[in-house]
């Protein structure tokens, strides 16, 4: 479970936002995504709204149920988000 100190509150995921579904490569086979998502490619799964389809079904990736919204990674917008989300995948991709 997600531990934010006292400075640092715990964030609630923002309702159609979906950078997490765009922004990052995702390794594991998705629902219509069977060789995992490109970073910056949209998710199949991602509602036209930018919901996620497949949330709390058993199909959804691992990856994708264990990630927790956080300010550092999520901003203030879903501008910000994208590009947080981005600069980090940039960062740890070993290409």
């Amino acid at each position: 479970m997600h531990q934010a100190a006292p400075d640092h509150p715990i964030m609630a995921c923002r309702i159609g936002c979906g950078a997490c579904c765009i922004a990052p490569s995702i390794s594991s086979p998705l629902p219509g995504m069977p060789d995992g998502k490109p970073a910056g490619v949209r998710c199949v799964n991602l509602s036209n709204d930018n919901r996620c389809q497949i949330f709390g079904k058993p199909e959804r990736p691992a990856v994708c149920s264990s990630f927790q919204p956080d300010p550092d990674i999520c901003g203030h917008s879903t501008h910000e988000a994208l590009q947080l989300i981005t600069l980090l995948e940039r960062a740890t991709n070993p290409k």
